[in-house]
């Protein structure tokens, strides 16, 4: 009879999670793309990657901090790659304020914020108590993410619509967690797994709701004066591959796993 230790069965549960964030970060390719072909980023936001930079660099952070945290370091150092090309992308085709208002936000979330968490732990922080410290900073920003899904969720109930939840995207955010969390439990870790029990249990529940309103009639909300040109307020945070931890559920509000064109759906309105 064959027995798996416990370090390799973390080791395959983290391997299983690095293939499935691989796909979540990957997921807004097909957006980005449409932004490229049309030299126009009109309508899309890019608070959603900032985040999801913002989580990724946090991760990366921790994982460099640990011990033998390879597979967090792997991920992570891919999502910070990518992040940064989609926000590359962004730049370069938004128009002009949107490019001032996302650059701002690079410099103050991006980097004096993680400047700021590196300073603070290195002058502040005793050295057996660093690790820690900055676990449980990437565990609040983790939870704070994967509550987003709650938006999302109360559109769906009211508009009775599945339109901006799709369920493989659900379904692959839910599989994300549960591989973490396995991940982080077997390692010990109760800032990998912690925040991916509220990550799974908000999965299944928007699954469930798809089950519940798949096949139901769209309930039409007044219209509203398009937005196309218009910025938005308003953030999706739902778009953060929360990984490793993570990641952001990341993306479940959004139908193409990216922030979505400001347009003005009969049946909805925008999240």
């Amino acid at each position: 009879m064959v027995f798996i230790k416990v370090h390799q069965l973390a080791f395959l549960f983290g391997l299983l999670g690095n293939i499935v964030s691989f796909g979540v970060f990957l997921s807004p390719v097909p957006t980005f793309y449409g932004i490229y072909k049309k030299k126009s980023s009109k309508g899309f936001q890019s608070i959603p990657y900032i985040c999801a930079l913002a989580s990724a660099t946090l991760l990366l952070f921790y994982g460099i901090m640990k011990t033998h945290a390879y597979l967090i370091i792997s991920i992570n150092t891919f999502g910070c790659f990518i992040e940064i090309s989609y926000l590359f992308l962004y730049i370069i085709y938004a128009p002009r304020e949107a490019r001032i208002f996302t650059l701002k936000l690079i410099l103050i979330c991006n980097i004096g914020g993680l400047g700021l968490l590196v300073l603070l732990v290195d002058l502040l922080i005793p050295k057996q108590h660093r690790v820690s410290t900055v676990g449980w900073v990437c565990a609040a920003y983790s939870l704070a993410v994967f509550a987003s899904p709650l938006s999302v969720m109360r559109k769906v109930i009211r508009t009775k619509s599945v339109e901006y939840m799709p369920l493989l995207l659900s379904l692959s955010l839910t599989l994300n967690a549960v591989m973490w969390f396995f991940y982080g439990l077997l390692i010990e870790d109760k800032f990998i797994a912690m925040p991916n029990i509220l990550g799974f249990l908000f999965g299944i529940a928007q699954m469930i709701l798809y089950m519940m309103y798949h096949d139901s009639k769209k309930t039409d909300l007044p219209k509203l004066i398009s937005t196309e040109n218009q910025p938005t307020n308003e953030t999706n945070l739902n778009e953060v591959a929360i990984v490793a931890v993570e990641l952001s559920d990341a993306r479940a509000e959004n139908v193409e796993g990216s922030v979505r064109p400001m347009k003005t759906p009969n049946s909805s309105t925008t999240a």
